[in-house]
């Protein structure tokens, strides 16, 4: 099976072959490489990079016969004690399944510009394993930071890098944002009310305070204190591809700390929210949504929220546009940004005014409204 136009075809071993002109011998004929790999992205990638990737030389020093892969290797080794667990699995996982198939074999000093350019444009145009699209930008923004780090730890060592990187820079679209109106937040919040029990109850907690749907999942009941009216958010849980599994594990669910630094606060609680936690008593090293000394999982807490907005007649939206709401209604009641700042644990005002704080068409009606012609 071929695809047109690009010289790729499959194999009948089931590996996916590409082949394009190395060069023209002096009768004017065309000498033709070839390149192998187990799916069509991979070799895609291969096929790009060739193509851009100017005539391997012999390599001045040791350090330059490395290659790339090699590299990578080692700032994975340097970056492990400097960085999260969960960034560093980050880490791993877009350089195993993208850089390294799609650069390693190349020298740091064959690594140029115009080779990562068309790498970064075939990664956003069929960078999916499974072949059927692009990667999301966000995703190939993450790579080209890998890039950039890696190779930088590369020159340090000894090794040439000729990226001009303020060249790279793939386009990152503004994520489309879901904010609450007023009447689907009281829908919400109506069902919420209803026979309220440990969940319901956590989900109007991250209404009404902006907790990621990891905080709420480590929230145990040592952090609620409910006479002081305040929450300790200290510790996220996530599910994370495991790099090197054991035995038929693939993912395992960890508790981290937070986002950040930042993100390790203490939020006071609204009256009416102390007041509705209070009989969910639970145990110190209980966790707050389960009761129990077991968390319950992020993908489990979303789709319970699915199925209140379903009862509520809300339209779909991911648990996260909770804290977009909470932000957003802030704003409206009159909250200065560096408080609603520090309660979001945010590394800077400019991040909350950015991402989190989302005009609403009553509002910006409201303001509108303020406009009058001048008197005659």
């Amino acid at each position: 099976m071929a695809r047109t136009g690009e010289n790729i075809y499959k194999r009948k071993d089931g590996r996916w072959e590409a082949r394009y002109i190395l060069s023209y011998g002096a009768d004017g004929k065309a000498k033709h490489r070839s390149l192998y790999a187990k799916t069509y992205r991979e070799v895609k990638n291969k096929l790009i990079c060739a193509r851009a990737a100017p005539p391997c030389s012999a390599p001045a020093s040791p350090q330059a016969a490395r290659r790339y892969a090699a590299w990578l290797e080692d700032w994975l080794q340097f970056q492990r004690p400097r960085v999260k667990e969960s960034t560093y699995v980050r880490y791993v996982n877009l350089i195993r399944q993208h850089i390294a198939p799609g650069l390693g074999r190349y020298q740091p000093e064959l690594l140029s510009t115009g080779l990562l350019e068309q790498y970064l444009t075939g990664l956003l145009t069929f960078g999916r394993l499974d072949g059927t699209g692009g990667l999301a930008p966000k995703t190939v923004s993450d790579i080209l930071a890998i890039i950039k780090g890696s190779l930088r730890y590369a020159a340090a060592h000894g090794a040439a890098a000729p990226c001009q990187f303020e060249h790279l820079t793939p386009p990152v679209p503004p994520k489309e944002i879901r904010v609450l109106s007023r009447e689907e937040e009281a829908r919400l919040a109506a069902v919420l009310l209803a026979d309220t029990d440990r969940i319901k109850a956590g989900v109007l907690l991250a209404l009404y305070t902006g907790l990621r749907i990891g905080e709420l999942c480590a929230l145990t009941g040592e952090d609620l204190a409910l006479d002081a009216g305040t929450l300790h958010v200290h510790a996220t849980v996530q599910r994370l591809q495991v790099p090197a599994p054991a035995g038929n594990e693939k993912t395992r669910l960890l508790q981290t700390s937070p986002k950040s630094v930042h993100a390790n606060r203490i939020i006071p609680l609204p009256d009416f929210m102390a007041e509705l936690l209070r009989p969910l008593n639970t145990a110190p090293n209980a966790y707050f949504l389960t009761g129990s000394e077991r968390c319950m999982e992020p993908r489990t807490l979303q789709n319970r929220f699915k199925g209140y907005l379903r009862q509520s007649g809300v339209p779909n939206a991911n648990f996260h546009a909770l804290r977009h709401t909470f932000a957003t209604r802030c704003v409206e009641a009159g909250f200065d940004v560096k408080s609603l700042s520090e309660i979001l644990g945010h590394a800077s005002v400019k991040i909350t005014l950015d991402r989190y704080v989302h005009s609403s068409l009553q509002q910006k009606r409201e303001n509108m409204a303020r406009l009058a012609l001048p008197a005659q």
